[in-house]
């Protein structure tokens, strides 16, 4: 208890992912901090392995898994709204980026004119997860914009305020560090769950493991 005429400060936790989320997550960064992609001189491509294994769950769950890995959100809009695919509403817009500065960002005439890099137009969270997973992530469907940091890396200049723009609220924006996931667990367990907290797409949370970590689930099939 506080003495009279005293404030007792209560620090506050930022916002993390539940469970379900985070065991889904770190299982796709610890997998990616091991065994990363290989790029041009030996880079190792943390992120771009971890957009890899999520983006190939959304494909396995007909793009109705509720982790979005890399959409890109137009900034001149209020709130920011996501490209999306014509004819598939849940699936992000794949770009060909000059063409697609040249072709389909002039089709709007409230946007700047011309596209131009690095003005912050656009931005591109690493992961959108969604609550209703039918429905495109737009800002009333966003449940937390998640940023997965490995070591050395940090939000660079707005990059973070817009992620909040995007998230629509502080509390939404997640900021999941690689120390946060306890990578040196030999064998992480899937979580024993009911499969309607993953996502009403998905058919088990073995399946998740599986494709994120791309080896059968220790145990075998969880119990539910």
């Amino acid at each position: 208890m506080s003495v009279e005429g005293t404030t007792t400060v209560v620090p506050v936790q930022p916002p993390q992912p539940n469970a379900v989320d985070k065991k889904v997550l770190c299982s796709a960064m610890c997998q990616c901090h091991a065994q990363p992609k290989l790029g041009a001189k030996g880079r190792r491509l943390k992120q771009e392995c971890v957009a890899a294994r999520l983006q190939a769950l959304d494909t396995a769950m007909d793009h109705m898994s509720p982790y979005k890995a890399e959409y890109t959100y137009d900034m001149t809009k209020r709130p920011p709204m996501p490209f999306m695919d014509k004819t598939i509403p849940t699936k992000g817009y794949t770009f060909f980026f000059r063409g697609w500065t040249l072709k389909v960002w002039p089709k709007d005439p409230e946007r700047p004119q011309p596209y131009v890099p690095n003005m912050g137009y656009t931005r591109r969270p690493d992961v959108i997860i969604v609550k209703d997973p039918t429905k495109p992530p737009t800002q009333d469907n966003i449940k937390q914009v998640v940023e997965m940091k490995f070591p050395d890396d940090d939000y660079v200049g707005d990059q973070r305020q817009d992620y909040i723009r995007i998230a629509g609220d502080e509390r939404n924006l997640v900021t999941l560090k690689l120390e946060a996931c306890d990578c040196n667990q030999p064998e992480p367990k899937p979580p024993k769950i009911p499969v309607e907290q993953i996502g009403k797409a998905a058919v088990g949370a073995s399946i998740i493991y599986m494709i994120v970590t791309k080896r059968p689930p220790p145990g075998g099939v969880p119990a539910y």
